[in-house]
């Protein structure tokens, strides 16, 4: 894919990671938007509401009844050919569940953004990953945002991605929320959007239209379900590379550089932390407090969820004696019960030269996560070899009663 070198004047604006959301669909030149309220994602659709009355955004918003008639409204539009967007957290991204398979299984490019909350219950409003973590194996496109300005760039990004004819699949934007979507930030973004959207050309491709009429998503029996499927494999491993292209191109338009597995102070590492989301900056705080006690310990930050950037981690975490994987989200039942902990096992399962790899629960709804929860973590796994029992199961970190030794 040719490289495009495009230099965009920006404006640098105090914006919540919501608002950056708002502004990025608006310089996308998106068509259709569906939105229901559900906290703490309805500030991107208040922002984009008043976008649209102002006349800053030509686009027609639909309000609707529930989550999954929001995601249900997308799905319609998408297919008959328009840019479509759309939002939610927690509880409403279960109730879109059904439409998640089917807007994959359709190969619509569809972009939602997700500030990421707990799910009930009991009731939370505030923040994990649980929500998120639950759509693994929907096929999206998944990516996971650590600050507003990313939030921007991403949500900018995820429409090429999608809409690129190697993919066609819905991609997904994950992002803190309460810590990221109500909080402001400084936001560089661009002065005119004409630039952005030479960054998104618009694409032909199948629409439904009622002087052709075609049939999707109907009923296909065991003789091709299963190759229909495969394709969205095929899809999604292509997609890592579209991702990668795609960062690059970003970075020729706007100036900033994103990669799959992003990494600090790693060169010379002995213990890393791979974590995702807002809370790498705190991290990030506590590597430079441990750095100036002659620690050598550094963080990784997970970009891309889905497709799951095997080769990335591994090439960026493999010097590492130990890593220390800090997930927000639990899946229950197993011994291991972090889903990114779970992945990057995998990843090594055939790498003869492996780290010691501890999965950490933290963070659970919103329970605060410092610095020096970060040196504290260091220094426990500091002191504990292969024989130890804390790389055997997850450690849940912050639990009143429960001692880590």
């Amino acid at each position: 894919m040719a490289v495009q070198r495009l230099v965009v004047e920006q404006v640098r604006l105090a914006l919540s990671s919501n608002q950056a959301v708002a502004y990025a669909v608006r310089d996308a030149d998106v068509d259709v938007v569906a939105a229901y309220p559900i906290t703490p994602q309805t500030t991107v659709m208040e922002k984009i509401s008043e976008m649209i009355a102002n006349g800053e955004m030509d686009a027609e918003l639909i309000h609707v009844e529930s989550e999954h008639s929001a995601l249900s409204a997308v799905v319609g539009a998408s297919a008959a050919g328009a840019r479509v967007f759309t939002a939610t957290s927690s509880q409403g991204l279960e109730l879109m569940h059904e439409i998640l398979h089917i807007a994959s299984g359709l190969r619509l490019p569809v972009v939602m953004a997700v500030p990421t909350r707990a799910l009930s219950a009991p009731i939370s409003i505030w923040n994990d990953y649980s929500d998120l973590m639950n759509t693994r194996d929907t096929s999206w496109v998944t990516l996971i945002a650590s600050t507003a300005q990313e939030v921007y760039d991403t949500v900018i990004e995820a429409f090429r991605i999608a809409e690129d004819p190697r993919i066609l699949l819905p991609v997904m934007i994950g992002y803190d929320g309460f810590a990221m979507s109500h909080t402001y930030e400084p936001v560089y973004i661009a002065k005119s959007p004409e630039r952005i959207r030479e960054f998104l050309p618009r694409r032909d491709r199948v629409k439904l239209d009622p002087n052709r009429p075609v049939t999707m998503g109907t009923i296909t029996p065991p003789e091709w379900y299963y190759e229909l499927k495969y394709q969205q494999v095929v899809a999604m491993n292509e997609a890592l590379k579209v991702v990668k292209e795609t960062d690059k191109l970003l970075g020729e338009l706007l100036g900033r550089d994103y990669e799959p597995v992003e990494t600090y102070m790693m060169d010379d590492a002995e213990i890393g932390f791979l974590v995702y989301g807002g809370v790498y900056g705190t991290l990030v705080e506590a590597i430079d407090t441990m750095r100036s006690k002659g620690f050598r310990v550094g963080a990784a930050r997970l970009r891309l969820w889905r497709p799951f950037p095997v080769e990335d981690l591994v090439e960026k975490t493999r010097n590492l004696e130990k890593l220390i994987v800090v997930d927000r989200a639990i899946s229950y039942g197993a011994r291991i019960a972090g889903p990114v902990a779970l992945e990057v096992i995998s990843a090594y399962y055939y790498e003869d030269d492996a780290p010691l790899i501890a999965s950490v629960i933290a963070g659970i709804g919103q329970r605060t996560i410092t610095e020096d929860d970060f040196v504290k973590l260091a220094e426990v796994y500091m002191r504990k070899g292969r024989d130890s029992p804390l790389y055997r199961e997850s450690i849940y970190w912050g639990v009143r009663g429960v001692e880590v030794k």
